[in-house]
């Protein structure tokens, strides 16, 4: 059931692509939503989680997450957190294929804890909408074509549940799970905090960004 959703929440994203081709500005606030979900169940369940383990310096493994970002930011150009620079008719953009893909392998790691299973998921269902949005754009405004585009997106679709399933059989992530999580949080916050934080344009309040951010933190509370 878990895979499955998790591929479900891409099919959602090609769809929106592919039906109804969505601004950028309509992008930007499923991400603030997104964003904002994602961080408050950051805060509230995982954070308590790796901090109450017997594994010492968890604050570490959380900052190690921050930096991997960072570098995985660097070949996506900051496509996790809407930054959209499609060119027509351009060559594929694997290092943004690539990175988006690591991306959701490692965020489908935790998944295999059955402790924090529920909220997760939905966290990184909620998140992985917008992204497969923007990495369909990026694509089918390449030279690919309709139909490489959509297997190139199934193909991303998969890496979530192949990161749940190395969670549940690979003997170094079980043993290491408490680590693991908090090298995810640290993901989670870099992404997280840069989607609510980032100014919008000429620093203007900008109430559905607001609202969106809002609307996520509380459905996360409730969650």
């Amino acid at each position: 059931m878990t895979y499955l959703v998790l591929i479900l929440s891409v099919l959602v994203g090609i769809v929106i692509v592919f039906g109804l081709k969505p601004s950028t500005k309509t992008i930007h606030i499923l991400l603030a939503f997104s964003g904002a979900y994602l961080v408050s169940i950051t805060i509230l369940h995982l954070f308590p989680e790796v901090y109450t383990s017997s594994t010492s310096n968890v604050g570490l493994f959380i900052l190690g997450g921050l930096l991997l970002q960072l570098i995985l930011d660097f070949f996506s150009k900051g496509a996790e957190h809407g930054h959209i620079h499609v060119e027509k008719k351009a060559s594929l953009p694997w290092a943004l294929f690539f990175s988006l893909g690591i991306h959701a392998l490692m965020e489908g790691i935790p998944l295999a804890h059955k402790q924090h299973h529920e909220y997760l998921l939905w966290a990184i269902v909620i998140h992985k909408i917008p992204i497969a949005i923007i990495l369909g754009t990026f694509l089918i405004n390449t030279s690919l074509g309709k139909l490489k585009t959509f297997l190139l997106l199934m193909l991303f679709s998969l890496m979530s549940p192949l990161g749940s399933f190395a969670g549940e059989h690979i003997q170094f992530l079980i043993v290491y799970k408490t680590e693991i999580t908090a090298v995810i949080i640290g993901v989670f916050l870099h992404i997280s905090t840069i989607i609510l934080f980032e100014t919008s344009k000429d620093h203007k309040f900008n109430l559905l960004k607001f609202m969106a951010i809002l609307l996520g933190m509380i459905v996360a509370y409730m969650a």
